[in-house]
């Protein structure tokens, strides 16, 4: 699930900068968007994609293919940055799609329709962001992915400060929250739920430390990470402590290296979390997490392996990780191998097949073909 890093169309993003998982780190800062001068307008900004989204698996022993088991949408996203003045836009990204191919449900959560995934006001002053309303987030352990039709995204308030060198400051105010593949259902999370994020980094050492208050699902959280980069080496490190209202608490620590050598670049990651579940709001960035995977709820030891190239336009990525699941009661794997060819510029071929257990008796395979047109 966690192929292409954020969008950063039309919105803020913030990025831890030793990430994991399959999510690719980037500068934490805010972001104009991606987008081209509209003719008519100087101060506007106008872009967008073309997406077709095709997905089959073989569960409830349903073979691949199957059409009772494939699903085929297509959707359309409009980006739009309005500049009012030098420091203030307004930016929002509209989806539309249309459900072809389904099964006993649909993707979006309806057979077609249109939704607003990001609508807000952006801010600058000095050194420091202001953004309200609806946008994507990317913190360690609350934020969205883009997978499927459209990211995950929230309703939010967000400040970020860069007054010093190599540090990002960062808060946000949660109100709502919409999952991927849930249409426009963004939800009201109960109670208060923020998070406070320091980011650091110089190329060469980097470190995230973050608190999360999630009052929706009745935690307060401590992150934090560290990472050294060698040049063509690297190691990193991540703890995570959740603190539960009632029950068990949980604690996750995970270690990473990373190599280039001839072309590859490898990761081998390791990763406990002890007597319970690690807290997350829509993906977790853990090392050891995969595409279908979060090792966040993997009760015990987990291990990943991956090697990932590229050669011209072809980019390819190959991982295997071992989840244990109620403290080694129950075991599990992911394999997962992701093709993305670059087509032109603007076009862009993406194939992931992947192996799955959760811990059960089977295993389940799934394949997922998806094409985007950039303008």
């Amino acid at each position: 699930m966690k192929f292409t890093k954020l969008s950063m169309i039309a919105t803020f993003a913030i990025s831890s900068a030793v990430a994991g998982g399959d999510i690719s780190p980037f500068e934490p800062k805010a972001s104009e968007p991606a987008v081209s001068d509209s003719s008519c307008c100087a101060k506007t900004k106008v872009g967008g994609k073309l997406t077709a989204f095709y997905y089959t698996d073989d569960a409830d022993g349903i073979d691949m293919f199957d059409k009772d088991n494939s699903e085929l949408a297509f959707a359309a996203t409009l980006d739009v940055t309005h500049n009012f003045t030098n420091n203030i836009a307004m930016n929002f990204s509209v989806i539309g799609y249309a459900n072809t191919i389904k099964r006993n449900y649909t993707m979006e959560d309806s057979d077609n329709g249109a939704f607003f995934n990001v609508a807000n006001i952006t801010a600058n002053y000095a050194d420091t962001t202001f953004v309200l309303g609806r946008q994507l987030l990317d913190t360690p352990m609350l934020g969205g992915f883009d997978w499927l039709l459209a990211p995950g995204a929230f309703e939010a308030y967000t400040i970020a400060n860069n007054s010093f060198e190599n540090v990002t400051l960062v808060g946000s105010y949660v109100r709502t929250w919409r999952a991927n593949n849930t249409g426009d259902n963004f939800n009201e999370l109960d109670g208060d739920n923020w998070t406070l994020g320091a980011v650091y980094d110089d190329k060469t050492i980097s470190g995230n430390l973050w608190y999360y208050n999630v009052d929706a699902l009745n935690y307060t959280q401590v992150y934090v990470d560290a990472g050294y980069n060698f040049g063509e080496f690297g190691v990193a490190a991540q703890y995570v402590s959740t603190d539960y209202d009632a029950g068990d608490d949980s604690d996750l620590f995970a270690i990473k290296a990373t190599a280039s050598l001839g072309g590859f670049d490898f990761l081998a990651a390791y990763s406990n979390v002890s007597d319970r579940e690690a807290g997350y709001v829509g993906r977790d960035t853990i090392y050891t997490s995969s595409w279908n995977t979060f090792a966040s709820d993997s009760v015990g030891d987990a291990f990943k392996v991956e090697a990932s190239t590229k050669y011209e336009e072809l980019s390819a990525t190959m991982s295997y990780a071992y989840y244990e699941y109620d403290q080694g009661d129950d075991e599990g794997h992911e394999f997962d191998l992701i093709l993305e060819y670059e087509v032109t510029k603007c076009i862009d071929a993406n194939v992931v097949y992947s192996n799955t257990n959760y811990g059960e008796d089977d295993d389940e395979n799934a394949l997922e073909v998806f094409v985007n047109y950039k303008f």
